[in-house]
């Protein structure tokens, strides 16, 4: 079986994106790995080849910074990098440049990748998400965020991101997936309120061509609310060992009152958010896939 990771990154050193950490926490298992480099203007190709591991294999891409509707950038960037793959790849385990594996999930999806591998009804593998949210104290739930997504998929003709590279299709159709007992922690909404208001306000570049209502959503000046998650819990467990020096200076205060964000809940949201947490059941969840085992 030959694994094969990648991604896609630009200018990781400006808007502080852990991408060495998303990149190193699924090395171990993986044979190769593409990392699709856009035109930084920042020291990010550096700090790419500073990993050292011949696993690594640099593509050289230029966004299309015109292409400003719903992320499709992403997607196109995602698609270099999943097309550099070697032909003889089995899986292809994609990470975001926020995103990280805790080294405790590593077997687990190492294994479902070997019991999978002749199974041709499965062509992708499902993971959990924690989103931590303001600092690494905290995760955050939110029926308007992903609690699944598939991030192995099946290195073969027709495979392509989806809309903003949030997942993936074959041929346009949904994939056939199993659900793992494996989690990615998602760490794009954990910076200093100055820092995530910067990068909120480059990220929505790529969805809106309005920039007026960047500025006026997200001015230059202030700092970031914290109002976009439903409710908030404390974490308890341990982060990725390669997030250590992160979470070891993550030294800015957050203060946020979890509890204010469960009272802004409009009651539709309240309703179903004790419904989930009662059965396990998302009613209404978006699936962009076809859980088949």
């Amino acid at each position: 079986m030959k694994v094969a990771g990648f991604t896609f990154i630009r200018n990781a050193v400006k808007n502080d994106y852990p991408v060495v950490e998303a990149i190193t926490s699924i090395l171990p298992i993986c044979d190769e790995f593409i990392v699709a480099h856009g035109n930084s203007d920042d020291d990010t190709l550096k700090l790419i080849k500073q990993i050292g591991s011949d696993k690594i294999r640099i593509i050289q891409t230029v966004w299309d910074d015109d292409l400003r509707e719903g992320g499709r950038t992403f997607a196109q960037e995602t698609d270099k990098a999943f097309n550099a793959i070697s032909a003889d790849a089995d899986w292809a385990f994609y990470i975001q440049a926020d995103e990280c594996v805790h080294e405790k999930y590593l077997p687990v999806i190492k294994k479902e990748m070997e019991l999978c591998l002749n199974d041709q009804r499965i062509e992708g593998l499902l993971f959990n998400y924690k989103h931590f949210y303001g600092s690494y104290d905290f995760f955050a739930q939110s029926r308007r965020w992903y609690r699944r997504e598939i991030r192995v998929i099946r290195n073969i003709k027709g495979m392509h991101s989806y809309r903003d590279a949030q997942g993936f299709r074959f041929n346009d159709r949904k994939i056939r997936v199993k659900h793992i007992d494996a989690y990615i922690y998602h760490y794009g909404w954990v910076k200093p309120p100055k820092g995530l208001n910067q990068k909120v306000r480059n990220f929505n570049k790529f969805y809106t061509q309005n920039d007026q209502w960047i500025d006026n959503t997200y001015p230059e000046a202030t700092d970031f609310d914290y109002g976009n998650a439903d409710e908030l819990f404390k974490f308890t467990g341990s982060h990725p060992s390669v997030f250590s020096s992160r979470v070891k200076n993550g030294n800015w205060k957050f203060n946020f009152d979890p509890t204010h964000l469960k009272n802004k809940m409009p009651f539709r949201r309240k309703a179903l958010a004790w419904i989930e947490k009662i059965t396990g059941i998302r009613c209404f969840e978006y699936k962009n896939y076809k859980k088949v085992a």
